[in-house]
């Protein structure tokens, strides 16, 4: 009961003072007869026994010094004015300001709390105008929140006459041994209202009296404070791995995870050695500005590398505010692929003969060689170009697309081609991919000839009558690729002919039975000589004429014989 007499105390300081904006109840309102609240308080308000009660039933756990408060302070919380007694000796009358409304068959006494012009609280009060002896009957109590405010600790007392037998209340109420009862209201909401029913009967005939209070709450200025707590979180991505001609796309996200804003916020990281950004600079600073709660600025830089190598790295947050916060560390690692190529081949071949070549890539580094492509260059002077599978001819160009050459891997192509022309064939390759420095071998055939001659003899009549004469003719044809030097022709006569006469490429002599033609200095490719040689037939019989050739490019001579049937 202590708040109950604190608020009493206040209630009536503040209307006796008449300030905080609303005036004092400015003239007093006649009550209906029947029901004169007003007279019945002032003829109480000497009656120190009442307020005793009042006090004793509300604040039982008041101490004392503020038990012993005076009965008009306590019974009264509401400002009130004296006005002159109308008997002398006679207590002054306090005025309570209540509205007195008949109806038929009841009165209705309203009044607002602390008081009319700035009301709080409206209590309504509805009893019958006459009730039998002896007889129970109902009366209500309604208290109405006029605020849109939610009030807390409404206290309603309730002093019943001498002459009520008291029943009954709805809500219940707490009573005294002296007739006092009270209802205590802890929140009544914004408009909110609460209905109090009471139930008795009168014991003997005589006026009934009620007075009701109501302990309305003092309504206090708040103003409140916010604690805020503002916290800086800030987040960095980058690649964990890049080729050495990549750019770094690295992100930073800075968050207001607290409460509250942060002014001047900026993120700042000094990049280890080796890297930039793309404009040159070894520092990364953004302006993020201010951040509300729970907002976050993003933003990005595209940093590269001078070298390989792992780069280890974080970025700060800070304020003007003095927070201040880190990023976890990033590490990118930063490589190159390396490739190496060897090409082989044979180091001489012979015209028209195919030269087959393998070419071997292998990736040398740690790290895979993307779009890796084999290109050879064909040369000049061949024909017949072929190719492993997925080799393409794009132009002068015989091309293999490899894809991704993992670390320490390999790959083989073949081609093959053949030359036309004697000298030096220079077949050239080359291997790149990705970010890899690109890589050439190169392989030297010496082509040459080979010279393949053919000796062919025949006689242009067969047979022969004896005295008649025989023609021979010996052809020679280079069928290879290299001219055949030197070459010499002999022809060999048997008995059975007489010799005549010899003519061809090159002159002739007969020396006994053997005619020996002159050396034919070069006999090129492809070319075709002949010589001659007539015999008149002597005696008759299956003769043998025989032709011995002899070249430089061959270790061995080459004979061949033609058969004729010579007859009388």
């Amino acid at each position: 009961m202590r708040k109950f007499l604190n608020v009493s105390l206040l209630l009536l300081v503040f209307g006796l003072s008449g300030t905080l904006g609303c005036s004092g109840p400015k003239k007093s309102v006649k009550a209906e007869p029947g029901l004169t609240a007003g007279e019945y308080l002032g003829q109480r308000a000497s009656d120190s026994s009442a307020t005793a009660r009042i006090a004793a039933a509300v604040g039982q756990r008041t101490p004392a010094a503020t038990r012993s408060t005076s009965a008009s302070t306590r019974r009264v919380p509401a400002p009130a004015r004296r006005v002159s007694a109308p008997t002398q000796g006679m207590p002054p009358i306090i005025k309570t300001d209540m509205i007195a409304v008949s109806e038929s068959g009841s009165s209705l006494v309203s009044r607002a709390y602390p008081w009319a012009e700035c009301g709080v609280v409206q209590l309504d009060k509805t009893m019958p105008k006459e009730v039998g002896l002896n007889k129970p009957f109902s009366y209500s109590i309604k208290v109405t929140n006029l605020t849109n405010t939610t009030l807390t600790d409404i206290i309603i007392t309730e002093d019943l006459p001498d002459n009520f037998k008291f029943l009954s209340a709805n809500p219940a109420a707490k009573e005294d041994e002296n007739k006092l009862l009270f209802w205590e209201i802890p929140t009544l909401g914004p408009k909110g209202i609460k209905q109090i029913t009471v139930s008795g009967q009168a014991t003997y005939v005589d006026s009934l009296k009620y007075c009701t209070t109501v302990i309305t709450p003092v309504i206090p200025a708040c103003a409140s404070v916010q604690v805020i707590q503002p916290e800086l979180k800030l987040t960095k991505t980058a690649p964990a791995e890049v080729l050495l001609c990549d750019p770094i796309q690295v992100r930073y996200i800075v968050t207001n995870s607290g409460t509250g804003y942060v002014q001047n916020v900026k993120i700042i990281e000094n990049l280890p050695a080796g890297l930039k950004t793309t404009g040159g600079r070894s520092e990364v600073v953004f302006d993020a500005g201010t951040l509300m709660s729970g907002q976050s600025q993003q933003f990005s830089v595209e940093l590269r590398a001078t070298q390989t190598g792992e780069y280890i790295s974080s970025a700060v947050a800070t304020s003007t505010t003095g927070l201040r916060t880190e990023s976890p560390v990033t590490k990118t690692a930063v490589g190159l692929p390396i490739l190496a190529i060897e090409k082989t081949g044979p180091e001489r071949q012979y015209i028209g003969r195919p030269i087959t070549y393998e070419i071997t890539v292998t990736n040398k580094s740690d790290v895979s060689a993307r779009n890796t492509v084999i290109e050879d260059i064909i040369p000049e002077g061949v024909v017949s170009v072929k190719g492993t599978a997925g080799a393409k001819l794009m132009g002068p160009k015989l091309v293999w697309e490899l894809g991704t050459l993992e670390p320490d891997a390999s790959k083989t192509v073949r081609l093959s081609l053949t030359p036309t022309a004697a000298g030096t064939v220079i077949n050239s390759a080359s291997a790149s991919a990705y970010c890899a420095e690109a890589v050439t071998s190169t392989v030297r055939t010496a082509v040459t000839g080979i010279s393949a001659v053919l000796m062919e003899v025949v006689d242009v009549e067969d047979p022969v009558r004896i005295g008649n004469r025989a023609t021979y003719v010996i052809r020679v044809k280079n069928q290879g690729s290299a001219p055949a030097t030197n070459v010499r022709i002999t022809c060999i006569l048997e008995d059975n002919y007489r010799y005549i006469s010899s003519a061809g490429a090159t002159a002739s002599s007969l020396e006994g039975s053997t005619v020996r033609f002159f050396p034919l200095g070069t006999l090129a490719p492809q070319a075709e000589v002949a010589w001659r040689v007539i015999v008149e037939a002597v005696r008759p019989g299956d003769v043998r004429f025989k032709a011995i050739m002899n070249v430089d490019q061959l270790t061995r001579p080459v004979e061949e014989t033609e058969s004729t049937h010579l007859y009388e």
